[in-house]
């Protein structure tokens, strides 16, 4: 006979813990687990293990709201994430309910009998069991593979070619010429981190330019908090003040780009001298927020391109060579070694094929309600972070939402929840609504978002959260 669940989550990353922590807490009749596919928790902050990896928001918010960050820097780095992670899980004993291993290949709703069945595998081997409700954690990276393009002459190359999402531990950058490909948040993290494992250069070759803004490594705010006040209080402060601030400077980037825009040059042009030419290597085409901002802890990045010892180029390739790179323009960027920092590749509900009463779930043609379920699929939630501020914030609503809304469904006795729009409902853009290339290389099969609340994420997290707190029974949600 098959195991039957109430819940079943997917993922044991900051997404799933945190669910498992909403979902179970003051629940002990309530059957739920965790799959993992991997053999260990964390997610992305296992995963990824290249030099200098660290949070690219602040811990403040990044961090669980019921188990706040309590390290030293707010900009952490991702081997302190892992062991918060894994700190978290043990401390609400949500570790004895993760089961490892444990790969989601398909679930499919049957109207009739009212659940899911999920089909997944064990090191290879089949099983499935059945639940009441699929919540997916998995984020939405593909972890097997980053977004790798081919170049002219890339087989011809005498050094080593690496993507971050596969760093081999043996590496050794000593004494060694390196180009990283790329200027996101993997680059900029990389470009100081591999000057400091004492590469000889590193250059960081980009083809336009990202808004790349300096910030204290350590909140002096949040500290002065905790010195002064009741450790509670401090917490609730510190989550608060980064919360406003975030919304705020968001806020302000959008209504006035020109003024925010300026003020990113003035902190560069202080960091790096009146010589540096930042209109070609750090001003990029578009306003800020289009794409997300890279962040660099006190300033790193621009320290070690200011004292020579790393450099951004601006150009395209044309091909590889024995010794390196030559560029469309002429140039030669000699290497030892060439790290491809040129993305992530998307992979929705963890890569599990859906299907509702034999019809396959298309994401792209559903839309998204409150930025957790699926227009007409029942019983099934998701989790996503924010484009424009910590993954946590948006996550933890959601989680807290399902939470919600399965006590409601214990109280009412109903057994299946529904969110269904109206027929005036459009869908207008994609679930995540930016013009970064690992998204637009996805958009069309992404979920969309329609015109107004619940059908759109409004990427503020006090309109997000009163919106989660209305009445479960709005109208839009049909039970049976």
């Amino acid at each position: 006979m098959n195991e039957h669940l109430d819940v079943l989550i997917v993922g044991a990353g900051l997404s799933g813990i945190g669910a498992a922590y909403r979902i179970g807490q003051n629940r002990p009749d309530r059957r739920w687990a965790i799959f993992e596919a991997r053999d260990v928790i964390g997610g992305t902050w296992d995963l990824f293990r290249y030099p200098g990896i660290r949070s690219d928001s602040d811990m403040t918010t990044l961090g669980f709201p019921f188990h706040p960050w309590r390290g030293e820097k707010t900009i952490a780095d991702g081997t302190d994430i892992l062991a918060y992670l894994r700190d978290t899980a043990r401390t609400f004993g949500i570790d004895r309910h993760i089961r490892f291993r444990h790969r989601v290949t398909a679930a499919e709703w049957s109207s009739e009998a009212a659940r899911w069945t999920v089909r997944y595998e064990v090191d290879g081997v089949p099983a499935q069991l059945t639940c009441r409700f699929l919540f997916f954690c998995a984020g939405y990276y593909d972890y097997a593979r980053g977004h790798a393009p081919e170049w002219p002459g890339m087989g011809v190359f005498s050094g080593r070619i690496v993507h971050p999402q596969a760093w081999p531990a043996d590496l050794s950058v000593t004494g060694q010429r390196v180009v990283v490909i790329g200027s996101g948040a993997t680059a900029v993290t990389l470009v100081p981190a591999l000057v400091a494992q004492g590469a000889a250069h590193v250059t960081m070759l980009q083809r336009s330019p990202t808004f790349i803004v300096a910030m204290p490594a350590r909140d002096r705010v949040g500290a002065a908090l905790h010195r002064f006040l009741p450790t509670r209080l401090a917490d609730t402060l510190t989550r608060w003040k980064s919360i406003t601030y975030g919304i705020g400077s968001y806020t302000l980037a959008r209504r006035r780009p020109e003024l925010v825009k300026r003020q990113i040059a003035k902190q560069q042009r202080a960091a790096l001298g009146d010589g540096y030419d930042l209109a070609k290597h750090l001003t990029p085409k578009y306003n800020p927020w289009d794409q997300r901002l890279c962040l660099v802890p006190d300033s790193d990045l621009f320290t070690v391109l200011r004292d020579g010892h790393a450099a951004i180029v601006t150009d395209a390739i044309d091909h590889f060579t024995p010794d390196g790179i030559t560029l469309t323009s002429g140039d030669i960027l000699p290497a030892d070694l060439i790290v491809t920092a040129t993305g992530l590749r998307l992979k929705l509900m963890g890569g599990a094929t859906l299907s509702v009463d034999g019809h396959r779930i298309e994401p792209h043609n559903h839309l998204v309600y409150k930025g957790a379920m699926f227009s007409d699929v029942p019983n099934m939630a998701f989790s996503t972070g924010y484009t424009n501020a910590s993954w946590t914030l948006r996550s933890d609503l959601s989680a807290r939402f399902v939470a919600r809304l399965l006590d409601h469904m214990d109280a009412t006795g109903t057994t299946t929840a529904a969110p269904v729009p109206d027929a005036a409902e459009d869908a207008t853009t994609p679930l995540l609504d930016l013009n970064s290339g690992y998204i637009q290389r996805v958009a069309q099969w992404l979920p969309r978002q329609g015109k107004r609340v619940p059908w759109r994420v409004q990427q503020n997290y006090l309109r997000d959260a009163l919106t989660m707190r209305r009445r479960i029974d709005d109208g839009v949600l049909r039970f049976r």
